[in-house]
């Protein structure tokens, strides 16, 4: 069973990440380590795309190597 997308922002937020807000469903996350925004979307109860956690586990290696 796919994790939900609170489990996902909860990650990010334990890493640092801050949520600056987003356009409806979408949250965009920053990190000063991490050069890029990450963006989630989905309702909070929803499952996780693939993609969604690639992406969630590329920006907690990038912090991990700096």
């Amino acid at each position: 069973m796919p994790p939900k997308i609170r489990e996902l922002i909860a990650e990010l937020k334990e890493a640092g990440f801050v949520d600056r807000g987003g356009k409806g469903s979408h949250k965009n996350f920053v990190h000063p380590k991490c050069r890029k925004p990450l963006t989630i979307s989905g309702k909070p109860g929803d499952d996780v795309k693939h993609y969604q956690v690639r992406a969630v586990r590329l920006a907690l290696e990038e912090l991990k190597k700096k």
